[in-house]
């Protein structure tokens, strides 16, 4: 869900041509939503193997990952940590949102109203320790790296870019740009079609608004932010005229004698988070056979198809480009 920007900040339209040689750090836990959300069956089932394990996920991983590498993209995934207490709410709260939808799910399956079980299948989607496993796995026979965030995926995405390490983020929730991060990309893992892809430059999106990162935190909060509910009727425009007319803190003050949460302690979560930096990027060459052996023999996957996306990831090896090459 995250924090709702999208009325007052325009994304730039790029192609995946203007990614091209460049590393991307995914948010992991963010994408593989996607995928378990949009690859399914028509009437909302996900993707299975013979013995009912879900296979959505191994499927995006492979077909989207496979094709940005082809258009020699090199993506790092970020999973989260543990999260914070604050966030438990949020985490309650979209548990709920699940559970109700897979029941309304199963009685639109029952009626064969398969376009209303599919609108509620996708909401369903939520990630096993099953899911996260092979995800990681199939990652590791690619020769993708992954991360380990201490907290947020999407705060340690942000670092990678700050540190260097990555020249932008690709998720699908604004947050990113709470948490600090330069550059932010949506739909990566979503579409493959030139033109689908948004992008947003921190520091030109602030300079438009006319604001402060510290700002646009305080704005987030009032908007409302997975670690706290904002204040009731402040929406994106509102908040941006509030820090316009110089009232956050007054707001904010106000929020905090209706919220249950230290605001602080949220603002602290976006600008000072704990982030892992002992870690190591290093892209190797794809196990093609175990990859194979992997989704073929274990899941079922067609092993023509298997094959050709392997063949794609041939610009995937142990050598990085210098810093000069991806900025």
């Amino acid at each position: 869900m995250g924090v709702k920007l999208k009325d007052i900040i325009r994304p730039e339209q790029i192609d995946f041509k203007d990614l091209k040689g460049r590393a991307i750090s995914i948010d992991a836990f963010n994408t593989l939503y996607q995928f378990l959300s949009t690859i399914r069956q028509r009437d909302g089932r996900p993707l299975s193997d013979s013995n009912g394990n879900i296979t959505s996920h191994l499927s995006g991983i492979l077909y989207r990952n496979s094709s940005m590498i082809e258009k020699d993209i090199k993506p790092i995934y970020v999973f989260d940590g543990t999260p914070s207490y604050l966030k438990q709410e949020t985490i309650d709260q979209r548990r709920q949102t699940r559970e109700e939808s897979e029941k309304k799910w199963k009685e639109a399956l029952a009626k064969q109203d398969t376009q209303e079980a599919r609108k509620y299948a996708m909401r369903s989607s939520k990630l096993s320790p099953y899911i996260i496993e092979s995800s990681k796995k199939l990652l590791t026979m690619m020769g993708i790296p992954y991360i380990e965030a201490y907290g947020e995926g999407e705060a340690q995405a942000a670092y990678l870019v700050e540190n260097g390490d990555a020249w932008a983020v690709a998720s699908q929730d604004y947050d990113c740009l709470l948490f600090g991060a330069k550059r932010v990309v949506r739909n990566l893992a979503i579409n493959s079609n030139l033109g689908d892809l948004e992008y947003y430059n921190l520091k030109r999106v602030l300079d438009e608004l006319d604001i402060n990162r510290e700002q646009l935190i305080d704005m987030g909060i009032l908007i409302g932010t997975d670690f706290s509910e904002g204040l009731k009727g402040v929406g994106a425009k509102t908040a941006l005229k509030l820090a316009k007319k110089g009232e956050l803190e007054n707001k904010l003050a106000k929020l905090q004698e209706e919220s249950s949460h230290d605001i602080s302690e949220v603002r602290e979560i976006f600008l000072n988070h704990n982030v892992n930096t002992d870690y190591k990027i290093r892209w190797k060459k794809p196990a093609k056979n175990d990859i194979i052996d992997f989704l073929c023999e274990e899941h079922g996957f067609s092993q023509d198809r298997v094959s050709k996306a392997c063949d794609k990831l041939k610009n995937l090896n142990s050598s990085q480009k210098s810093l000069e090459d991806w900025f």
